[in-house]
C-alpha cells in the first residue's frame, strides 16, 4: 500500500465533521461547488485533490496549508515526518468502533478536569518529553489543547492496543482519583448493554 494514501487515510479518520466543513469550504476556489458538496469524509476530498494533481507525495504545501488553517498541528508534523523521512509510523491497527467511542468520552473527561498536572499523566501513558515538547510548542498556552493533542498522540501511538481501562489506570496512579470515578461515571451509560 502507497504509505501516502496510508497517510491520508490516517488523517481522514481523525477529522471531525466541523473540521471536514472547514477543509470544504477552503478547497471553494479549487474544487467545483457541486463536487464539494458530495464529499463526506476526508477521504473523499483528498481524492479529489490527488485526482487534480493539487497534491501528490512530493508536493504537500496545499495540503499543508489546509491543515494549519484549521489548527491541526499535530497532522502537520506528521506530514513533515512524512516528507522528511518518506514513510508513515501510523499505526494501520485501531481500536473498534465501541472502544472509539469510550475513549472519545474518557478524553473529554480529561481534559475538562485535568488542569496543569497533564504531563505527569501522559508520562504515566509512555508519551515522551520530547513528543510533550513538541505538542506544547505547536499550542502555546493552550492548556487544554496540549493535553487533547497529547492523548490523540497516545491513541495514534497505541493503535488498537489503546484501552480507555489503561486511561482510568494512569489517572488512578497520578492520584487523580476524582477525575478516574467521573471517567467510569460517563462510560456506565456507554457500556450498557453492549459487550
Amino acid at each position: 500500500m502507497d504509505p501516502f494514501f496510508t497517510l491520508l487515510h490516517s488523517f481522514s479518520s481523525s477529522l471531525s465533521d466541523s473540521e471536514l466543513s472547514s477543509l470544504k469550504f477552503l478547497c471553494r476556489g479549487k474544487i467545483g461547488k457541486r463536487k464539494l458538496e458530495a464529499v463526506r469524509s476526508g477521504s473523499e476530498l483528498f481524492t479529489i485533490l490527488l485526482e487534480q494533481q493539487l497534491i501528490t507525495s512530493d508536493k504537500v504545501a496545499f495540503l499543508e496549508g489546509l491543515l494549519k488553517s484549521i489548527k491541526r498541528e499535530d497532522l502537520v508534523s506528521q506530514l513533515k515526518q512524512f516528507v522528511e523521512e518518506g514513510e508513515v509510523n501510523v499505526p494501520d491497527d485501531e481500536p473498534d468502533v465501541h472502544e472509539k467511542r469510550l475513549q472519545k468520552a474518557a478524553i473529554e473527561v480529561i481534559c475538562e478536569n485535568v488542569g496543569r498536572d497533564w504531563k505527569m499523566l501522559m508520562r504515566k501513558l509512555g508519551i515522551s518529553e520530547v513528543k510533550m515538547d513538541r505538542i506544547v510548542a505547536a499550542n502555546p498556552f493552550n492548556l487544554h489543547e496540549q493535553l487533547f493533542q497529547s492523548l490523540l498522540e497516545w491513541q495514534k501511538w497505541k493503535g488498537k492496543d489503546a484501552k480507555v481501562t489503561d486511561l482510568i489506570k494512569a489517572l488512578r496512579g497520578c492520584n487523580m482519583n476524582l477525575v478516574a470515578d467521573r471517567v467510569e461515571q460517563k462510560l456506565l451509560p456507554l457500556n450498557t448493554g453492549t459487550k
